[in-house]
């Protein structure tokens, strides 16, 4: 699989990498119940398709998502970049929910849980998972960059970051990568930090590009209605109307591309993120290894101009209906 640099560091990423926010089975923004061992095979499928890296957080699950990637690595540890974040940690006193731990002090001293989970010695790319709350992002990533000279970690980055707050913290310390929402529906950081990143040597890896499964084509409103009460979708206002309706809609439009191409709308909808060479991966969420063995397949498939094109002019037919 073809592989981009991330930022000013030596990581030479896969272009697609593997999510695991979906594998930390039920919490409180979790997605339903998840087979553990199905988790395992998942992760072992990605690497065994040449996929470098991965990507967790002590949210996810509450600490679970970590220690199933863990597992999962255990023997294979030098074929994987591991990605994990900071910032946001299981709450002792509720069960099932998280709470923000941004100072410095609690960093620092967080850093071992992520380790002892991972049952790794170093963490590659350590990332500060929202800017929450934001009068503290600097204490924070200070606590990070002292995370870096003991040699805990490697590298550091953000996660939901505006160019303001990275223009903020750049100076205490180099910003390795930048992680943000990025899909076809959700096109905020073409704006600014797209530019900004290129400009500073900060590396992108985009979440989320197929949008929660939304642009599939595997959705629908019987699809929607059979959610488990546990999966965070069932609220999240890309499934609500009328922009659920508007966006099935322009899945269908969309089908005819792929199909010309001989791929699937999940493949075009990651590729699409990935036409942008500012863009160093994008990360697919998993729960099956069927799921990443299509997927996967996007990190080799570069878009045509024409296909861009059209897109683009069913994108703009998309912004049209919700305005």
């Amino acid at each position: 699989m073809q592989t981009r640099k991330l930022g000013y560091s030596d990581l030479h990423l896969t272009m697609v990498g593997l999510g695991t926010w979906a594998i930390g089975g039920p919490w409180q923004w979790g997605w339903g119940p998840q087979d553990d061992q199905e988790s395992i095979r998942t992760i072992q499928e990605a690497f065994d398709l040449g996929i470098n890296w991965i990507d967790t957080a002590p949210a996810y699950g509450v600490g679970h998502s970590e220690e199933i990637v863990g597992k999962a690595i255990t023997g294979r540890r030098d074929e994987v970049i591991v990605a994990t974040k900071s910032g946001i940690v299981g709450n002792p006193n509720k069960p099932g929910t998280t709470m923000r731990k941004m100072d410095a002090a609690g960093i620092i001293s967080e850093v071992d849980n992520n380790l002892r989970r991972l049952n790794i010695e170093v963490i590659d790319l350590y990332q500060i998972h929202w800017p929450i709350p934001d009068e503290m992002i600097e204490e924070a990533w200070g606590g990070m960059a002292e995370l870096v000279k003991v040699g805990k970690v490697r590298y550091i980055g953000v996660s939901n970051f505006s160019v303001e707050q990275m223009k903020r913290v750049q100076p205490i310390h180099p910003i390795a990568s930048l992680q943000p929402p990025y899909s076809m529906v959700r096109r905020e950081i073409e704006d600014e930090l797209i530019d900004f990143c290129a400009a500073n040597e900060i590396g992108i890896v985009v979440y989320s590009p197929m949008q929660a499964g939304l642009l599939t084509g595997k959705f629908s409103q019987e699809r929607l209605a059979s959610l488990p009460d546990g999966d965070w979708r069932r609220t999240n206002d890309q499934f609500k109307e009328p922009r659920f309706s508007a966006t099935l809609a322009l899945v269908e439009k969309l089908r005819p591309i792929a199909e010309r191409n001989g791929k699937s709308l999940a493949q075009l909808s990651i590729a699409w993120t990935l036409r942008l060479p500012a863009i160093t991966s994008a990360i697919v969420g998993a729960r099956r290894p069927s799921q990443i063995v299509e997927t996967a397949a996007a990190g080799d498939w570069n878009l045509s101009p024409e296909d861009v094109a059209e897109i683009d002019t069913l994108l703009d037919w998309h912004t049209a209906q919700l305005s």
